[in-house]
């Protein structure tokens, strides 16, 4: 319920700040008074978006906090799921900044509108003429009569598995889609496969392809290079190997004489060495060189085929080439997985479809034993609202659809009075005659089901006298289980009120300001005497006024 509302600077309300208590409060005040901008900070509380409008002052921010009593809503999971403190006396405050940001706090965690409409589903239920047009809508009248026949845990179980049913049901058509267009593709991908397979490609070869291409391409100005740098090495009287010797005898006749002569000797030396480790590899390389014209055809057919397998797949290396080796292995493994794939879920789909199937039959047998009660409850109360020959004609039909409730269709018709044929409630339900069975049904809900606090804005509009008291004691009764609020014109319904507001609009120099007022038991009467007579207060209507109190 809610406990607190106070408002700042938001449209006519400068501040406000006001107690609420357990029971059936009434409001009521003059048209323009400002009934609406109540219901509006209210609004703002549950997550409706906000404006620059709504700001008094221009210059400062709006502020409207409301404190809920939420102990009894079992809501812990809700905060615990959106990563909130959860307190069982609950703060939601909405600031509307003069740049026209809007904020949303929840004990004071910032949160996003969604959050915010979400928790207020649990804490206020508003309705007015105009949302009496829901009893029209199917989907409101499957939960009248799933929350009469207690179908809310097999529809909350339905619909996880429908949630599940369907997800699996795209994923298999979009597997089907992709087994018919890879289809198409799979013999190219395959060939593509087998031709890169069949290359048997290694990271690497190609370099050593080519040198060895090189060799072969060329051996025969290698040998003669070759030969002829063995020729000048080993040559006996201009070789340089001899030549090596003579320069080395030479200097170690000198050597003792001088570090330099020294150094150079031991240089000589070296170069002597290294030289004839450069003619050892000369003769091992002119040794293994062979013309091999098989061989260098061999290798020039396997160089052709990696240029071109490079030039059709549009790479440079043979490694880009077992990287596309890879995919197209990968996506034939994947083609060939599809169709397991698809008889996997075909089997789980049909599964599930089976269980959906078990599961909508309970939720029909439920809804059609509770339909007669559901009907005679709503005859007998709004028997007592005017309406003594309403009569209602409501069916729960299969169907072979899988809907978001169940797999049936409903017919919900209603026929006011004697001899006229049944019809949709929002064709021949009049406005007076909506307001009364919307009452009912919210009376009946109230037996079945946690609603949150109702506040029924003018929903006694088209009603009077004997009527108007009857749906004050209706009000009143559900107040017993539930918070109550009743925006009303008619002085038989704020008469059974436990607490009465009033909204009125006051002038302080040019500036007009809206304030809400608890009235005390004085000044409650004179606010009905006047409801009743208007501005000038007769000794009658005070009377009256008294008397409907009492």
């Amino acid at each position: 319920m809610i406990t607190t509302l106070s408002i700042k600077n938001y449209a006519l309300i400068e501040k406000l700040s006001i107690d609420f208590s357990k029971g059936f409060s009434i409001i009521t005040g003059e048209t323009g008074a400002g009934k609406s901008i109540i219901l509006g900070a209210l609004g703002l509380v549950l997550g409706k978006r906000a404006d620059l409008t709504s700001l008094k002052n221009k210059e400062e921010k709006c502020i409207i906090e409301a404190h809920f009593e939420i102990s009894k809503y079992n809501l812990a999971p809700f905060f615990e799921a959106n990563d909130l403190d959860y307190e069982p006396d609950t703060i939601i405050r909405r600031e509307i900044l003069p740049s026209g940001k809007s904020r949303a706090f929840i004990n004071d965690s910032p949160v996003n509108l969604q959050v915010l409409q979400e928790l207020g589903l649990f804490l206020i239920d508003i309705h007015s003429q105009q949302q009496t047009q829901e009893l029209s809508d199917e989907n409101v009248q499957f939960k009248i009569i799933d929350a009469v026949c207690s179908n809310n845990e097999v529809v909350l179980e339905y619909q996880s598995l429908l949630k599940s049913y369907k997800a699996d049901k795209s994923k298999m058509n979009l597997l089907v889609k992709k087994q018919a267009e890879s289809a198409k593709e799979q013999e190219y991908n395959t060939f593509l496969l087998n031709e890169l397979m069949e290359a048997q490609l290694k990271s690497g070869e190609q370099e050593l392809l080519e040198v060895d291409f090189e060799k072969l391409n060329n051996v025969e100005i290698i040998k003669e290079s070759l030969d002829k740098s063995l020729a000048i090495a080993n040559e006996e009287q201009i070789g340089v190997l001899n030549n090596l010797k003579e320069i080395k005898v030479a200097l170690q006749k000198i050597a003792s004489f001088s570090t330099d002569y020294s150094f150079l000797l031991e240089r000589t030396a070296s170069l002597a060495i290294e030289f004839d480790d450069i003619t050892d590899e000369l003769n091992r390389c002119s040794d293994k060189l062979i013309n091999d014209p098989e061989q260098l055809d061999l290798i020039s057919q396997k160089l052709q085929l990696i240029y071109n397998l490079q030039k059709k797949h549009q790479v440079a290396t043979v490694d880009e080439l077992l990287q596309i080796q890879t995919k197209l292995e990968d996506s034939v493994f994947e083609l060939g997985n599809i169709e397991a794939d698809i008889s996997k879920l075909t089997n789980a789909i049909e599964e599930k479809g089976a269980t959906l199937d078990i599961l909508s039959v309970t939720i029909h047998d439920n809804r059609v034993n509770s339909i007669p009660v559901l009907s005679e409850k709503l005859v007998t109360i709004l028997a007592t609202l005017g309406m003594p020959n309403v009569r209602f004609n409501i069916e729960a039909n299969k169907t072979v659809t899988y809907f978001n409730n169940g797999k049936d269709e409903l017919q919900f018709l209603f026929s006011a009075n004697k001899g006229t044929d049944f019809g949709l409630l929002k064709k021949v339900a009049s406005g007076g005659e909506m307001s009364r069975i919307m009452l009912a049904v919210k009376a009946i809900l109230a037996r079945y089901s946690k609603l949150p606090t109702l506040i029924f804005d003018e929903i006694d509009t088209g009603v009077s006298g004997e009527i108007a008291i009857k749906m004050g004691e209706i009000m009143k009764e559900m107040s017993h289980d539930m918070q109550i609020f009743a925006i009303t014109h008619l002085p038989q319904i704020a008469a059974k009120g436990d607490a009465h507001f009033k909204v009125f609009k006051s002038t302080i120099g040019d500036d007009t300001q809206s304030e809400l007022k608890l009235l005390a038991d004085e000044e409650r009467v004179v606010e009905i005497a006047q409801m009743l007579s208007g501005t000038v207060i007769s000794d009658s209507a005070l009377n009256h006024a008294k008397a409907l109190l009492n």
